[in-house]
This record gives structure tokens, sequence and C-alpha cells, in this order.
């Protein structure tokens, strides 16, 4: 039997897919093409943070609007569609993680998380035991399947790839995971949800961390964990106090703006970057631009997708979700994985993932962790 576009060896009709639906236009268009060509498609949305109605803000991928509009697509397909609250999981795993996170001086990534534990741990269980065959997303990142098995590349539309969300995805997780738009750019899919007439072929696209309200990160932090905002210093590489803080989770290392120090004369009036954190002591230690730089980077907490590394392996990396591609080598200690970039990075801070691609192309994610915390 010829196996079907989403690479089962099964007729459409007879493969279920689970298509988790956040109420957005990616995910709609998600589940409109899967029950064009015929699957027995599931439309699943969680509820994780319903701030929408607090703050009378719509967009929020959490807001109660979206489950609407979810529902409502579900019905324009004529597909059954459940509605599952998650929102133990994701305080526990995702909102007290990002919190910690900063009280630890790191910068992390909720995204991430999201995805390593409601979505592709918790989600992709669910839709097992609802006898599916694959559970869909509407991500921008393309499944492509190689000589041992699937592979996760980035998306096409490079305006549009979030390959850097998902390296936390494992190959088992891979295997059941199918994502339909990695070939497309967004305005072909806004057009199709438009031949579909789905109601939310021009509902923009969610800017904010769902939970966080505007963008104002450190209330949400200091709401969920009060100590974040205890006072500290300001000082520079020496030791010098040069001004106070109001909470170290207002600070990402590479900060410009926001410090409160005092006036400097002579020579060292540069411009000042926080340069690290210092959580115990309650520090921000602040230094000039020359002082971000660095040369390498430990990785732990890793999941790895590529062949072994016997030893320095050439690749490209991100440190950050929008940056370009940078070449670096890789190698493995013990259970860390070593960076090392070919030009000093900037501003790299603890917590944030180091996404790593192969170095002929930069498609094909390999791996990834996040940034061990330095002295």
């Amino acid at each position: 039997m010829a196996r079907n576009s989403l690479d089962i060896d099964k007729p459409a009709g007879a493969t279920r897919v689970v298509v988790a639906m956040s109420g957005g236009v990616d995910s709609s268009v998600t589940a409109a093409l899967l029950k064009e060509e015929g699957y027995d498609v599931v439309g699943i949305t969680l509820q994780l943070y319903d701030h929408g109605s607090a703050i009378g803000k719509a967009g929020s991928c959490c807001a109660g609007q979206d489950i609407r509009d979810a529902r409502q697509v579900a019905e324009r397909l004529g597909i059954p569609h459940y509605v599952l609250d998650y929102e133990s999981r994701f305080r526990a795993d995702v909102m007290d993680a990002f919190a910690d996170g900063y009280l630890r001086g790191e910068t992390p990534v909720p995204c991430i998380a999201c995805n390593r534990t409601v979505k592709f741990r918790d989600l992709l269980k669910t839709a097992r035991e609802l006898g599916a065959d694959a559970l869909a997303t509407g991500h921008y990142v393309r499944r492509v399947v190689g000589e041992k098995g699937p592979e996760l590349h980035r998306g096409t539309d490079p305006a549009r790839d979030q390959s850097y969300f998902l390296f936390g995805t494992t190959a088992e997780q891979l295997d059941f995971l199918r994502f339909p738009l990695g070939h497309l750019p967004k305005r072909e899919t806004r057009a199709l949800a438009e031949r579909f007439c789905l109601a939310v072929a021009e509902k923009p696209d969610s800017q904010d961390i769902c939970f966080v309200p505007n963008g104002d990160y450190a209330s949400v932090v200091q709401k969920l964990r009060p100590e974040a905002s205890d006072p500290g210093d300001i000082v520079d590489m020496s030791g010098k106090v040069l001004g106070r803080h109001d909470g170290i989770v207002r600070f990402t290392v590479g900060q410009r703006r926001g410090l409160a120090v005092s006036e400097r004369s002579g020579t060292a009036n540069e411009p000042l970057y926080v340069v690290r954190l210092e959580p115990d002591a309650r520090r921000v230690v602040v230094g000039p631009r020359s002082a971000l730089g660095r040369s390498d980077i430990v990785l732990d907490d890793v999941n790895w997708l590529g062949s072994d590394i016997a030893g320095p392996q050439a690749v490209r990396v991100r440190v950050r979700s929008s940056q370009a591609l940078r070449p670096a080598t890789v190698s493995r200690e013990r259970d860390c994985l070593v960076v090392r970039f070919a030009e000093p990075e900037v501003g790299v801070s603890p917590g944030q993932a180091c996404v790593i691609y192969d170095a002929a192309t930069g498609d094909r994610v390999l791996g990834g962790g996040f940034i061990r915390r330095w002295s």
C-alpha cells in the first residue's frame, strides 16, 4: 500500500490526525488542509492561561477568544473539537519555571518549555490515547525523512521559521508529529484561510508570551515570586557600586537601557551594558560592550537529533530565535555540549537556548541545549 501524504502506511480516510488548534490562522489552516485531503481530523485546544478577559485583550494564544475561534473553525470544517484544561500543568511546567529562571539570573524561553511539556509531551500522549496516528501543528518547520528516520528542518520561509523553539523535540516525538505548513510562506497560509472561508483569515499573529500581558514579564514574575523585586546594587566589573536596582528580574545580559547609575568621569564614561547577574548577592554587574563577547559556552539539558559527535564538529548555531545562523564547532563533554563560536558572540545569557544546525546548509536541526551559568 502506498504511503499517504503524511508518510503513514494507511489511506487518508483511515488515518486519524489530532490537530493542536490554538485559534490562530496557522493551526486552523492545518486542520482545513488535512480535512480537505480526507483525513479523520480531531481538533484539540488547550486551556492554558486565560488572561484575555482580565485585561481586555484579544490575540493571546491562551485567551478565551482563541478557544471560541478554534471552536468556530472546527464547526466550519465539520470536525470534532475538544478543549482540554491544562492550566495546572502549564503553571507548573511553564510559568513557574519561567519565574524561577529569572530568579536565578537567567533568560528563560517559555515557548520552548511549553512545546517540550504540555504540547509535545502531554498533548501527544492524549493524541495517542485517542487512537491518532499523528499529531499535527501549525508550526513553520519541516519534518524530513532521512536515511536514519525523521529529521527536523527549518521552515522554508526564513521569516517564519520556528525551529529554534522546537529543538527539544525528541526523535520519538518527531516520529509522531507532522507540520503541514513548513514549506509555506505566511501569505500563502492566509490565502488558504480565505479559500477555506475561515473567520480567522485576517486574525493578527500573537506577539506576546501568552501569559505576559502587554509584554511586562517583570510584573508577572514579581506576582509569582515576590522576592524577585528585592533591591540590590549595580556594580562595575571591579565591584564598585554605581547605583541601585529594584530587582534583578528587570535585567538581562546585554541590556543597556534602564541602568540607574551615577555619573562617571574621565575615560571610563563609555556606555554600560549588563555583563552578568549575581542573584545570590542581588547584584547587577555592568561593563563595556567589549566585556559581553564570549568565545564558548556550555550547554546542558541537551536534546540531540544528529549523529553521534566523535570530536569537534563544524556546525551553525543561534542563541536567539531571530538571529542569523553563526558558524561554530560543537563537542561533547560527558552530558554537556561545548559550543565554540568562530567569532565572539555578544549578549549571551544563561538560560537561553542555543540551537545547533548542520554546517552544510543550516537547514537541519541537530539539537541544542540551554546555556549554563558561568562565574
